[in-house]
């Protein structure tokens, strides 16, 4: 079987754009910011986004592209070990917890556009009167379980048409309209009265609450950009493993960072100015945040119907885009592994979704578990488990699969990367894990910094009998 490839090389880009550019960025984004200390969040999120993100970035591509195959395949063939094989698999695993609840999420926002659209229409906008109360009945049952179903089967819908006529088509489409509708939405709060509360809280530089609350914003913050990076789930060496030699990958992975972060900035530059211009507190703190304070502000606004249409027309876009990604990941494993054609292999991760979604939209014990417990930490040990095998079990072979279609500078920049994700990273990645189970919290900085070197050493020793290292 012919394996699939993209048209283009900005196809290639924007089906990246459009995985990372999803609710990370305006439905788990502003509530995250906002629980985080806003500004201190967003720096200590834009740093890690720049120093592990695009790293990361690359070495997901190498992998992908080397390979020309899924996670689990990927990791095999190069290693030639089952047990990265393994490895490979818990990758699927992660994707299965991401689509999960992340379907149930996309069917909340779609139920909110179909609303808002009808209201526009000259219905009433059911969730203005009370958006709590609205929110808490819609979030989970058969209402939501009906929504999760219908997303689910727009996002196989695009996955069906395969990665040209499919994914990347879809994601030609669907990116730029994204970007000029959150532009056109951003100019439009700027214009809201207190707009520059909302710009204080999130932009405004306050080293004090950095000092004092680092190391509790640090695991959200590495949580939220390997979320919205689409690190740590395989999507982005699924997506490689499309692609031809000639590209860049260190341009192409800082391409896709940039524009991903972009969006996630201008959704607080929509999001701030306007709660703080109808005196709403910007917390609302969790999963509901974006239901129950946005939504509820949207009422309250002259024209608010129009600009909740196109808001969450918005967000429903870009939910799609990711989605798609999240589900071509057990799509290609089928694939490659089983020998399945397409239409089986979605047919088969469609049911799968359907009863693990069905799960979060009806229980909401079980979509906290997934959507808060869960995501952070198996990105992030999933990441640190693919920049290992980039480092100590690829090593040279990885630096001559940077350096393919990279320019003289990004070239000479190779070194260096290889030992940071090969070191840096997964020590970083380790710490921070550590951090997000409170254990820094519990027994200190210095212990949980031995810990995680303890935990990476052991690892590093795991690898010395692979094939190269840095």
């Amino acid at each position: 079987m012919t394996r699939e490839t993209w048209a283009t090389r900005i196809g290639f880009i924007l089906a990246a754009v459009g995985s990372a550019v999803g609710l990370g960025n305006i439905w788990r984004f502003p509530w995250v910011t906002a629980e985080n200390g806003g500004s201190a969040f967003l720096l200590v999120y834009l740093f890690v986004v720049l120093a592990v993100g695009v790293p990361g970035l690359v070495g997901e591509f190498v992998i992908g592209r080397r390979a020309k195959r899924n996670p689990v395949g990927a990791l095999r063939d190069l290693s030639g070990s089952t047990g990265w094989a393994v490895v490979g698999g818990f990758s699927v695993l992660t994707a299965l917890v991401l689509l999960s609840f992340y379907s149930v999420v996309g069917g909340w926002i779609l139920r909110y556009f179909v609303e808002s659209a009808l209201a526009l229409a000259g219905g009433p906008l059911p969730y203005a009167a009370e958006p709590g109360a609205y929110f808490g009945s819609a979030s989970a049952g058969t209402d939501a379980l009906a929504y999760h179903l219908v997303f689910l089967g727009l996002t196989a819908v695009v996955v069906l048409g395969g990665v040209r006529k499919g994914i990347e088509l879809g994601t030609t489409v669907m990116m730029p309209a994204v970007f000029v509708l959150l532009v056109v939405l951003a100019a439009w709060a700027a214009t809201q009265p207190d707009a520059a509360a909302g710009y204080a809280f999130y932009l405004s530089f306050d080293l004090s609450t950095l000092e004092e609350n680092f190391f509790s914003v640090l695991g959200p913050a590495a949580g939220q950009a390997l979320f919205t990076l689409s690190l740590g789930a395989g999507t982005m060496v699924t997506y490689a493993s499309y692609l031809g030699e000639d590209r860049s990958l260190p341009f192409d992975a800082g391409t896709i960072a940039v524009l991903n972060t972009s969006v996630g900035v201008l959704a607080g530059l929509v999001v701030f100015p306007l709660l703080f211009s109808l005196g709403v507190e910007p917390g609302s703190p969790g999963p509901g945040a974006l239901f129950v304070s946005i939504a509820g502000a949207f009422a309250r606004l002259p024209g608010g119907t129009l600009i909740a249409s196109a808001f969450f027309g918005v967000v429903a876009l870009a939910a799609l885009s990711s989605s798609i990604s999240m589900l071509e990941i057990p799509v290609s494993f089928l694939v490659d592994e089983f020998g399945f054609d397409r239409r089986r292999s979605v047919a088969v991760a469609l049911v799968v979704f359907a009863v693990t979604g069905a799960a979060n939209a009806l229980d909401p014990a079980v979509f906290q578990l997934f959507a808060v417990t869960l995501v952070d930490r198996l990105l992030t040990a999933g990441l640190a488990a693919f920049l290992l095998f980039v480092g100590w079990v690829l090593g040279r072979d990885a630096l001559e699969e940077f350096r393919l279609g990279a320019g003289d500078l990004a070239s000479s920049l190779g070194p260096a990367w290889l030992y940071a994700v090969g070191v840096v990273l997964p020590l970083f990645l380790v710490f921070t894990l550590l951090t997000s189970f409170g254990l820094e919290a519990r027994v200190g900085f210095w212990p949980t910094v031995a810990l995680a070197v303890g935990v990476a050493g052991a690892a590093f020793l795991g690898l010395r009998s692979s094939n190269s290292v840095v």
